[in-house]
């Protein structure tokens, strides 16, 4: 994601206005009858206890289980059991004897950069009718995209024969949506069994590096792993151009997350008075934050809280995070602009992308905190670093 992890991990991350990417994970768990909620972040993640609150923003500060912060940590014996992972499977080896003792019947893994929404007790019962050692979420996305994830290929009653992470040419659209339920003791094996056959490059490295690397193949090669396909909308995010695509579903009316009373997305909410639109201001398909202030016009856009557009100033197609200033007269198209970042007057930020199909090089990126001077102008792709000046 660029400039916008650099002060920040990714899940604490804000999405529609409001709301952060770590919500999403967490606010299916406090919906369903999982009972301790595990949170393991290892880059920035004090960026994350605003958000995390020992669990109360979701409703999951309880006296027994609830939440619980994983950290690295030091401690006697073999080195792959402590400090920093070296990917998600790799992250689970380190903490087996934690999971171990959990004595947890099934051990559910969501990643927190994915918008989605979901009945997690269904998936559970399904798991449990079809004895699956796992079972994976699913989606389909075109092809060029499935690139980038990790494609799964099953038969008509759902059993996954292979998965392939990140293939150059993908035999289909069917990739994994990054949640999975595993058997805690089928996960407990397998872990074991990959790291025998693993060749770490080193004595602190367990060799199993992300899921798709090891473990998944080597219970898929078992034969009890199903596919359940996600119902409704899902995405992962974890691209600049995916992150703005996203927001543009939601002022479509594509994303449903938000959409079910009996599951609501928890966080920590933001105070303030409702946003507030001037004579000349405008908002047209666009969301604004609380304390926000219009005076230009703003189109198909998100903003953040406390953001302010100034007089005769125009932002389209973009997101502007908390505390974001749009000077007088400013243009800011297709961009994503970090919080309390100042665009100065009659500044250009952007154009519009040449095709319908977003890139990350069509988008303009401004780091939080960045000043942009009047009249200074960034063509499509570029990125301003936190706090630099132009």
């Amino acid at each position: 994601m660029d400039v916008l992890t650099q002060p920040r991990a990714k899940p604490a991350l804000p999405f529609a206005s409001t709301h952060a990417l770590v919500d999403f994970p967490l606010s299916t768990l406090a919906a369903s009858v999982v009972d301790e909620v595990w949170v393991s972040v290892q880059y920035l993640s004090h960026t994350l206890d605003p958000l995390l609150s020992g669990g109360r923003p979701h409703d999951l500060d309880r006296t027994r289980g609830g939440f619980r912060r994983l950290v690295p940590q030091q401690e006697p014996g073999n080195p792959t059991d402590q400090g920093f992972s070296q990917g998600n499977a790799d992250g689970l080896f380190r903490i087996r004897d934690q999971i171990r003792a959990s004595a947890a019947d099934v051990f559910v893994v969501l990643s927190s950069d994915n918008i989605f929404s979901l009945v997690l007790d269904a998936v559970l019962a399904r798991r449990l009718e079809r004895d699956a050692d796992c079972t994976l979420m699913t989606a389909q996305v075109g092809v060029q995209e499935a690139k980038q994830k990790m494609v799964v290929t099953h038969d008509n009653s759902h059993r996954v024969t292979r998965v392939e992470d990140k293939p150059a040419e993908p035999t289909s659209g069917t990739v994994a949506c990054e949640i999975f339920l595993y058997r805690t003791q089928a996960l407990l094996d397998a872990l074991d069994s990959a790291h025998a056959r693993a060749t770490p490059e080193d004595e602190s490295d367990s060799g199993l590096g992300d899921f798709g690397d090891h473990l998944l193949p080597a219970l898929v090669s078992g034969g009890r792993v199903h596919a359940d396909p996600l119902e409704g909308y899902w995405r992962d995010v974890g691209r600049v151009h995916a992150y703005l695509q996203a927001h543009r579903d939601l002022l479509a009316g594509r994303i449903d997350v938000f959409d079910h009373p009996d599951r609501p997305i928890r966080g920590v909410g933001h105070a303030g008075p409702p946003a507030w639109v001037g004579h000349e201001g405008a908002l047209v398909e666009a969301m604004a934050g609380p304390g926000s202030r219009i005076r230009g016009r703003v189109e198909r856009s998100v903003l953040g809280p406390g953001v302010q557009v100034d007089a005769g100033a125009h932002v389209v197609d973009s997101v502007l995070l908390e505390g974001v200033h749009i000077g007088a007269g400013a243009r800011v198209h297709s961009s994503i602009i970090d919080r309390h970042a100042r665009v100065g007057r009659e500044a250009t930020v952007g154009a519009p992308p040449a095709s319908t199909r977003l890139t990350d090089e069509a988008i303009v990126v401004v780091g939080q905190g960045a000043t942009l001077a009047g009249g200074a102008e960034l063509q499509p792709g570029e990125r301003v670093e936190p706090q630099e000046q132009r």
